[in-house]
């Protein structure tokens, strides 16, 4: 027989009883801890990160070329690359950003579409949902799972090429083109994050089974991009002719999941986009410029990206609840 409890101290305790806190920030650690297990995150991470190595080794190769023709005298000691010095830097931020959209959704992808749905079918919910957890830390915590993975994602790369830019070509207004830009960049990696995180998360709570979720938000991406790539195509018709483009075209090419994300950068950002080089060449007479889409006003891309993100995150709080099944 085994001896009684020796201490019975606690019987008599009468202190403050304080309830748990942050039990959404446990939830969304093991959502992280899941995420980064993966290898295919970190493949997938660090591919999306290309355009910006890209622009890295060809800044560093025109930098040095004109170095070497200046030593060898075939140009003026001392003069500035002509190439370099017509870069806008904000727009070349815009333009690895645009680029990443894709690959920032295969990784939401593997980060946050099953996070639901995978919990659904494991009858997950009704441990998660057992008191102290609330329906609120539970959808908080699953939120900042994806979020947080894919912003670090969006961050990483930006700041690298930041640093880059900020060491080798301050002489070419790196830094007093736009004073802001590192709080701007700070600002933009949080959009692929916040967007991805409440959409999939609402697809992810109308299923079972996390393919099935994956499946249906790929068609969802999918669809809108072909839609903004259509608008994108009209758009280029329309100033590559005789009158220019629609307003109404302009506004509708931003009514897609990455459309919301590179209208919300373009707004911060203050800028509708130009090319690696600009104002190099032009196009049947055409400044590259009036090729881009303008940026969106704050009146329209805020609002469209309050209501995509707030139709996600409505939906999961809708579906997740916990279903007992009571035997006879």
């Amino acid at each position: 027989m085994s001896s009684p409890i020796a201490d019975l101290s606690y019987r008599h305790y009468d202190g403050e009883l304080l309830p748990p806190v942050n039990r959404w920030w446990a939830i969304a650690k093991a959502s992280i801890r899941l995420s980064i297990k993966k290898k295919g995150f970190w493949i997938w991470a660090a591919i999306s990160s290309y355009w910006y190595l890209i622009m890295m080794a060809t800044y560093y190769f025109i930098d040095n070329f004109f170095s070497g023709a200046a030593q060898r005298g075939v140009v003026q000691l001392g003069q500035k690359n002509p190439l370099l010095s017509t870069i806008i830097w904000k727009d070349q931020f815009l333009n690895g950003f645009s680029i990443s959209q894709m690959l920032l959704f295969v990784i939401a992808l593997l980060v946050g579409v099953g996070t639901i749905s995978n919990d659904n079918r494991a009858n997950a919910l009704l441990v998660y949902l057992s008191k102290p957890c609330t329906k609120a830390d539970y959808v908080i915590g699953k939120w900042f799972g994806i979020f947080l993975p894919l912003t670090a994602v969006t961050l990483a790369p930006m700041l690298f090429f930041y640093a880059y830019c900020a060491m080798s070509f301050k002489s070419y207004g790196f830094f007093s083109q736009d004073a802001l830009l590192l709080p701007k960049l700070l600002l933009i990696s949080m959009i692929p994050g916040a967007v991805h995180a409440s959409l999939a998360l609402g697809v992810s709570s109308l299923f079972n089974q996390g393919r099935l979720a994956g499946a249906t938000y790929s068609g969802i991406y999918f669809m809108s991009l072909f839609f903004t790539k259509a608008m994108q195509v009209v758009h280029f018709k329309m100033a590559a002719g005789d009158h220019a483009a629609s307003p109404l075209v302009d506004k509708l090419y931003y009514f897609s999941i990455d459309g919301i994300q590179i209208g919300l950068a373009k707004w911060i950002l203050a800028t509708r986009g130009s090319e690696l080089f600009p104002h190099q060449s032009d196009l049947n007479g055409i400044p590259p410029t009036s090729l881009s889409v303008p940026q969106p006003s704050f009146a329209y891309i805020v609002p469209l990206a309050l209501i995509a993100c707030g139709i996600g995150v409505l939906v999961a709080w809708r579906r997740v609840r916990a279903v007992e099944v009571v035997g006879r």
